[in-house]
């Protein structure tokens, strides 16, 4: 099941949604090759490219609070680190295990299911903030 960056997704920002973009793009590209036996191979740069990724649309999205004040900013960014860790996980599980059919498994729930609530119920808080400034 792919996912589509659907209006709901929409922070109204344009750097944070043309980040989200790529990050669910790359979700995709990893289900795509699941699709066609390939997941397993495309896991590695999957996670490389995420938790490189991740910490750099957090950065950006932490930029943008600190620079609205935004109320809710240390419980946004503890919801960021949290989410590094478990993407640090899977990349140590990856490490350790090789790519497992279980671990594209928990790519797509973990990571992709996070992201996906992550955007429509805290960023979107955001990008309201910003824009009533």
């Amino acid at each position: 099941m792919a996912y589509t960056f659907t209006k709901d997704l929409e922070t109204g920002n344009q750097l944070i949604d043309s980040e989200h973009r790529q990050l669910i793009d790359a979700i995709n590209n990893l289900l795509n090759a699941c699709a066609t036996g390939k997941g397993r191979a495309e896991l590695a740069n999957t996670t490389k490219f995420l938790q490189d990724y991740t910490a750099k649309h957090f950065s950006d999205e932490e930029k943008l609070q600190l620079q609205h004040q935004y109320p809710d900013y240390m419980n946004h960014k503890r919801y960021h680190d949290e989410f590094k860790k478990v993407v640090a996980g899977i990349c140590v599980k990856l490490d350790k295990e090789g790519p497992t059919v279980a671990l594209v498994g928990e790519v797509n729930s973990a990571i992709a299911g996070w992201l996906i609530n992550h955007i429509k119920k805290e960023d979107v808080k955001v990008a309201a903030h910003i824009k009533s400034r």
